[in-house]
């Protein structure tokens, strides 16, 4: 409701204001709602000290109680609640009016038991002096500090850590009672499992001390020992057992079969002992020992592929085969054929007056196969010289390296097959140095150019005629030297082949560069773009259809220093031109293109 006021007319008793029955219904009205001026807040004189009834009085902003230590009681009516601003209280209830989060500023201090029935989220420091009960979760998003200890019936966590630096984390039972985690039990110093089941480490273990196994020990994997193993019982490996130290077995040891790179003895000068048990042999791979017998199990040569010295005498029965090094530090004489399967060693070198082989080949891993001649000799093979790093014929004949069928001649990764260049690992084939290519190049494929392409120049000075071979993809130079002798260029027959002849004036001719068809079957077509110097103004000459010449004067048709155009062979009897001149001021541009020789 808006503020009511009663009009009271323009003088006493004129007739024009309210009715006395009007004016008091405004005053009423009014009083349901109190008004102060707009100007001030303070306008509307107030009671300092209202008395709202019986012992209870407002001073200033508060509600106070005239009686010492008197309670002040608010009561609504029925099921109503109190609401102050936007906080209800109902009963001994306390909410929000509007459903929102009720906010303590302040510090809270609660001396009775709290009962909390929905989740906690304290976003600092919770500190507990005394027992606290929760019966719903406890949610903390920071730090949770418990200065005497936690007791929890249990704890679910991914992740416990001591808050202390290089603090231990000790998880300790109660009575006999033993740590559990997941299925794996410790009690004491004991590691056992809570199903009776096997305890699998998935990762390596490093035991840095003795290790004392009472049991059977099976281990399915590889196991890798840095230092002592100690067991005083049966072990049982299903697989490999590997160990990086010195291994020591005080009393022996069995074992069905043994798979090492070495055996040794382990004391100073001590004889190492292997011996088969009754008639048995002692097996290297297929070397078979008994006694001082020594022969083969599957009765195989016995090959000694190392060098072998004998300080007594070797009695051979049979005949004696030699496929490997035969090594004599004395005088041999064989008084028949010398037959050697093998590869023959001469620590001193073979002199001989000639050698028959179909193979010559080095004895070392990767080994160079030197053949050297004497002095400054080279090396013949039929009519093939090798001097130092040349291969030359001993005529004028042609050096050939022809392969077999259909076989290719590969020189590194590149690949020689006919006339055919390619490589062998279908990389690129890498030419590193400058190629002068003499006669047509052709290129089938895709060509990329990683570093600069540089077109030859080509300067003419006087009436000549335009070739594939000499003129074509080069710079052209209208470079006549006098610059007033008329030069005449003439073009090759138009075929298609795609050749581009491009021409720049380097001298200005005032007596006519004059570029023009082989014969009458040929044609021009394109055009011609010219800046008149005098009003910039660009004037564009197209050809006609019996085009077949172009004369650049020097003046009104072009050829100032700087000047070019473009001629492509495109089709047959068909030539493209394109091109860009200038006309001194003074003059005005006129079409270069004529038919003279049609």
């Amino acid at each position: 409701m808006a503020q009511q006021t009663i009009n009271i007319g323009s003088s006493a008793n004129d007739g024009t204001g309210d009715p006395l029955r009007t004016a008091f219904d405004k005053i009423n009205d009014n009083f349901d709602e109190l008004y102060g001026s707009s100007a001030e807040a303070n306008d509307l004189l107030e009671d300092t000290s209202p008395q709202l009834g019986g012992n209870l009085d407002i001073n200033g902003f508060n509600i106070v109680s005239s009686r010492s230590n008197e309670d002040i009681v608010i009561t609504p009516n029925g099921t109503g609640g109190i609401v102050a601003s936007a906080l209800r209280i109902a009963g001994t209830t306390l909410s929000s009016d509007d459903s929102s989060l009720i906010t303590v500023a302040e510090g809270l201090q609660i001396n009775g038991a709290t009962n909390i029935d929905g989740a906690v989220t304290a976003t600092s420091t919770v500190a507990v002096t005394g027992a606290t009960t929760l019966s719903s979760t406890l949610a903390v998003t920071g730090t949770s500090t418990f200065s005497d200890g936690v007791t929890a019936e249990s704890l679910i966590t991914n992740s416990i850590q001591s808050n202390g630096s290089n603090a231990d984390i000790s998880i300790q039972p109660s009575g006999t009672g033993d740590v559990v985690l997941s299925s794996l039990r410790v009690n004491g110093t004991t590691l056992d499992s809570s199903d009776s089941t096997k305890i699998t480490i998935a990762e390596t273990v490093d035991i840095t001390g003795a290790t004392a196994i009472g049991s059977t020990l099976a281990v399915t994997g590889a196991a890798t020992l840095s230092s002592t193993l100690g067991v005083t019982g049966a072990a049982t490996l299903s697989s490999t057992l590997a160990v990086t130290g010195t291994s020591t077995f005080s009393d022996g040891v069995t074992a069905e079969s043994l798979t090492t790179n070495v055996i040794t003895a382990n004391g100073s000068n001590a004889s190492l002992s292997i011996q088969p048990s009754g008639t048995g042999d002692v097996q290297i791979s297929s070397l078979l020992i008994n006694g001082t017998t020594l022969d083969s199990s599957d009765s195989t040569i016995i090959n000694i592929n190392e060098a072998l010295n004998v300080d007594g005498t070797i009695n051979v029965e049979g005949a004696a085969t030699m496929v490997s090094t035969l090594g004599v530090t004395g005088a041999t004489t064989l008084s028949s054929t010398l037959s050697v399967s093998g590869a023959s060693t001469f620590l001193d070198g073979v002199t001989a007056e000639s050698l028959t082989s179909n193979i010559l080949s080095a004895n070392g891993s990767n080994a160079i196969l030197f053949i050297n001649g004497s002095g400054t000799g080279g090396v013949h093979v039929e009519s093939l010289q090798f001097n130092d790093n040349t291969i030359s014929s001993s005529s004028n004949a042609d050096i050939e390296l022809i392969p077999g069928g259909t076989g290719n001649i590969i020189a590194g990764a590149l690949t020689i097959n006919g006339t055919t260049l390619s490589a062998s690992d279908s990389s690129l084939v890498t030419i590193a140095e400058a190629v002068d290519v003499t006669g047509a190049l052709t290129v089938a494929g895709t060509t990329t150019l990683t570093g600069s392409f540089r077109p030859a120049i080509h300067t003419f000075t006087a009436t000549d005629a335009i070739t594939e071979a000499e003129h074509a993809g080069r710079t052209l130079l209208l470079g006549e030297v006098g610059g007033n002798a008329e030069v005449t260029l003439t073009l090759p027959a138009a075929s298609g082949t795609g050749n581009v002849y491009k021409f720049i004036v380097s001298v200005t001719n005032t007596s006519n560069y004059i570029i023009k068809v082989a014969n009458a079957s040929d044609t021009i077509d394109g055009i011609m773009l010219y800046l008149d110097e005098d009003g910039t103004a660009v004037t564009a000459f197209p050809t006609v259809a019996a085009s077949d010449t172009i004369t650049l004067n020097g003046g009104t048709t072009g050829g100032i220093i700087g000047d070019y155009l473009e001629i492509i062979d495109i089709a047959t009897n068909q030539f493209h031109v394109r091109g860009v001149q200038r006309v001194a001021a003074g003059a005005n541009p006129a079409t270069p293109f004529s038919a003279t020789v049609s």
